[in-house]
């Protein structure tokens, strides 16, 4: 949709805003709200001009005039506002030079797909994300000098067997780990998802299904796959979607790795791909029916596994999924179909729906700053033809403590993934697509996330240690 035909759609619709919309480094979406009078072909294409200095990890006060240039190709009708509103989805740019700012997470998915064609490797990537996410019906949490404290409950989870209700306890709800997947009556969430799904499909995302998950109040819904820069735009449309969709049916949606304790986390699997010419450049007749190729994008992956944590896996919670048995891939291992190693090959009949796919990353990842990274990633394996070892068809998660302690991990804590990244990532830096610059912020971003979490005392502490 070139900028006249945008124009005059809001015309012809009777739209009476435009919403322009960007993400912040730490994977949050943002937006200014502009009436449909300021809004001509001038607008769209000049872009709109904003204090940067206000963003967390962006420019200082000093330098902070920047530029939102609208992608029309992105516009959509949101779905929640009471006044017709068409949403753009938005990129950053320097003003005084038009460059792309270095630190806008969607110019970093941009620069990677033009690195991608530069390469020669490919010259399309195709992402295919799993998003897991909670649903309660009460959340509180408290973070104050003289306490901290959570709370969450919800009508259909595993802990409320015995609750009394003023209708009574139906009885009908998941176990611990029994989620995955029963109906209803036990499956209770059926329609919300199905209106989050639907409403998806109306906005024009391409969606397939959805579906309870293993944990209690577990859910997931499917997108289709899509190229790397449009599906970090769907995905955030996704998370969007559900957070309004919750919030109407009187419910809250957490895209939390890990909001509860004993029960498994919320991942975010992601399926890639790399085409040339046409061609599916990741089928073969190797292992799994994969090419050199892809089993050299696996390799670069599985080597870089703990930098990327810091992009695929960036929050402190992140790390309290990322442990042994709970379906957790935390072993730097793959295999075709075995779900207990960190990158598997789904099995697919077709040459044309060969993938590799990442099982580590989850949804509090910033999603164009993960996609770009396990691009970068894999697409240094195949240029330094990075061989990933043997495929490890075993049961990960029930190996003899011997022999697991051969299989090196992904990062346990966010401080391990941050001091990851500062050690290996000139792999990123490769064609411009991250800067030194960006990185540094973002390990500086991350840090004062890190900092506060550990310098807070824990109720677990005062569990084990104060009678001590």
């Amino acid at each position: 949709m070139s900028a006249k035909d945008l124009v005059k759609r809001i015309k012809d619709e009777d739209i009476q805003y435009v919403d322009i919309r960007f993400t912040d480094p730490r994977g949050k979406l943002q937006h200014v709200t502009v009436i449909n009078d300021e809004v001509d072909e001038d607008f769209l294409d000049g872009g709109f001009m904003f204090d940067g200095s206000s963003i967390a990890g962006w420019k200082s006060i000093e330098e902070s005039d920047m530029k939102l240039i609208p992608d029309t190709n992105s516009a959509y009708i949101d779905p929640f506002y009471a006044e017709k509103t068409i949403a753009v989805h938005c990129h950053v740019v320097e003003p005084d030079t038009g460059e792309t700012y270095e630190r806008c997470p969607r110019s970093t998915a941009m620069r990677a797909e033009e690195h991608l064609i530069a390469s020669g490797i490919g010259d399309t990537s195709f992402w295919g994300p799993e998003a897991e996410f909670f649903l309660f019906d009460d959340v509180r949490y408290s973070n104050t000098i003289n306490k901290v404290s959570y709370e969450v409950d919800a009508a259909d989870a595993s802990w409320n067997t015995d609750a009394e209700y003023e209708m009574g306890n139906m009885g009908h709800r998941p176990g611990v780990k029994g989620g995955y997947f029963p109906v209803n009556p036990t499956d209770s969430a059926q329609d919300l998802r199905g209106e989050m799904l639907s409403t998806m499909k109306n906005i024009g995302m391409k969606v397939d299904k959805h579906h309870h998950e293993v944990a209690s109040c577990q859910h997931e819904l499917g997108l289709v796959f899509g190229t790397l820069t449009h599906q970090a735009d769907e995905l955030q449309k996704y998370k969007y979607i559900i957070h309004n969709v919750a919030h109407a049916y009187g419910k809250s949606a957490t895209f939390m790795p890990k909001p509860i304790a004993g029960d498994n986390g919320t991942g975010m699997h992601v399926n890639m791909s790399i085409w040339k010419d046409g061609k599916p450049l990741f089928a073969g007749d190797k292992y799994a029916d994969l090419s050199d190729e892809a089993l050299f994008f696996i390799g670069g992956i599985l080597k870089h596994a703990k930098s990327l944590n810091a992009f695929t896996n960036p929050s402190t919670n992140s790390y309290k999924r990322l442990i042994p048995g709970f379906e957790a891939p935390v072993l730097r291992a793959y295999s075709a179909r075995n779900r207990s190693g960190c990158v598997r090959i789904p099995w697919a009949e077709s040459p044309k729906a060969k993938r590799v796919e990442a099982r580590f990353p989850d949804p509090a990842a910033n999603p164009y700053l993960c996609f770009s990274a396990l691009l970068m990633a894999g697409l240094d394996g195949i240029k330094n033809k990075i061989d990933p070892g043997a495929p490890s068809d075993k049961d990960l998660y029930d190996l003899p403590a011997e022999e697991l302690a051969g299989i090196p991990t992904v990062c346990g804590s966010l401080r391990e993934a941050l001091e990851e990244l500062e050690a290996d990532h000139d792999y990123l830096l490769d064609g411009g697509v991250f800067t030194k610059s960006q990185i540094q912020g973002y390990i500086e971003l991350k840090e004062e996330e890190n900092i506060a979490y550990e310098h807070t005392p824990h109720p677990v502490e005062f569990q084990l240690y104060y009678s001590c």
